[in-house]
């Protein structure tokens, strides 16, 4: 009798993991149906001029969502909106579930400290009556940097991105993605530049841009649960080098004007080539 009981015992507890673990696909699939396309995120770097941009995020919540968890959705806007204002941005509010930050940048470096500073922001220590407010968002790393080359009249501008969002996803032991947040987060990012701009594919995981505004607009869609890695090249006219070149033009017309002649060539020279 002893075998044939635990014959039974151990097929009971078969079944009741079984029963478990479909529980918990079903929970998963569940929540991706009901959450589907629950945020919109769209970051992107606008250069008006060499020496004038804006990082531009504009953010959408699914009603899904907010209805689901509105205290932990409204305290992730009123964060990203604090550490837009602690870089010199400001944040408008469309509505409760849509918002748009704009961070003034100045120079390539200014840009890269700014992005980096916003999407790497220091740990700093809070009460414990601030830490219930605040939203635990897993671990990303988010780098961007810009590399700028003068040639005179113009700079080139080379902008490299490296987005891990690897502890998004629910990974297998062999590494691969099981459970992506792709139904649950839509992440885009864009670089538009006054000359144009031009996708590299330097690396074995480099994204491949869609090309609008005539080659003014790159928009890459980040891939969720993976690491990405975007890069891209672009000029920007010099005002430094423009203008020493207008002021060189300029005294030498005035030379020309007062003297009649280009310097280097003396009078002489000049009469017996129109004689």
């Amino acid at each position: 009798m002893k075998p044939i009981v635990l014959a039974r015992s151990k097929g009971k507890i078969d079944i009741m993991g079984v029963f478990g673990r479909l529980r918990v696909l079903w929970v998963m699939m569940l929540a991706a149906l009901l959450l589907s396309g629950c945020v919109k995120y769209d970051v992107g770097v606008n250069f008006e001029s060499p020496h004038r941009g804006a990082i531009v995020q504009h953010i959408k919540l699914g009603q899904q969502l907010t209805s689901f968890s509105r205290l932990p959705a409204q305290a992730w806007l009123d964060s990203i909106e604090r550490r837009a204002l602690q870089l010199q941005g400001k944040a408008q509010r469309l509505s409760a579930q849509e918002i748009i930050v704009t961070i003034p940048f100045y120079t390539g470096g200014e840009l890269e400290s700014k992005f980096n500073q916003f999407f790497n922001p220091g740990v700093k220590k809070v009460s414990k009556s601030t830490t219930s407010q605040e939203v635990n968002l897993p671990k990303i790393k988010s780098q961007l940097s810009v590399s700028q080359n003068n040639f005179l009249l113009f700079v080139r501008n080379r902008l490299n991105y490296d987005l891990d969002l690897r502890s998004l996803g629910v990974l297998s032991s062999n590494g691969n993605v099981i459970v992506s947040p792709s139904s649950l987060l839509n992440l885009e990012f864009s670089l538009q530049t006054p000359l144009g701009a031009r996708s590299l594919n330097t690396t074995g995981n480099a994204l491949a841009p869609v090309v609008s505004e005539q080659g003014h607009k790159l928009v890459w869609t980040i891939k969720l649960g993976e690491l990405n890695h975007l890069e891209a090249a672009f000029w920007l006219p010099s005002p430094l080098g423009i203008g020493a070149l207008v002021i060189a033009l300029m005294v030498l017309v005035g030379y020309y004007l007062k003297y009649k002649h280009l310097p280097g060539m003396d009078t002489d020279s000049m009469e017996a080539a129109t004689s």
